[in-house]
């Protein structure tokens, strides 16, 4: 199996786009933007780790085997997100006596 041999610029370039993106996120924490803060962050948070896992985890050189890992990685966090949404969102349905 040959592997890939990626330069070192590319690391040290994602480096520094990591570096930019998480002052990035820092300035955006202090400027008050009401209900889009959350989703400026959590994009450049989505942006991050997109980096983090084509480079440093090699999934941008690697086979498809990686890819289904992550895949299953992340529908198992879509199931979790999921029924704690349901059970955060029918806290009221029931109803207590007395109030």
């Amino acid at each position: 199996m040959s592997e890939h041999i990626v330069p070192i610029r590319v690391y040290v370039t994602i480096f520094v786009a990591l570096i930019a993106l998480t002052l990035l996120t820092v300035g955006v924490a202090l400027i008050d933007l009401g209900r889009l803060n959350l989703v400026v962050a959590l994009a450049i948070a989505t942006v991050k780790a997109t980096l983090v896992l084509l480079y440093f985890m090699h999934l941008r050189y690697g086979t498809r085997l990686p890819w289904l890992v992550v895949a299953g990685g992340f529908f198992w966090l879509g199931i979790l997100i999921l029924f704690s949404m349901s059970d955060v969102l029918s806290r009221g349905m029931l109803g207590f006596p007395g109030t």
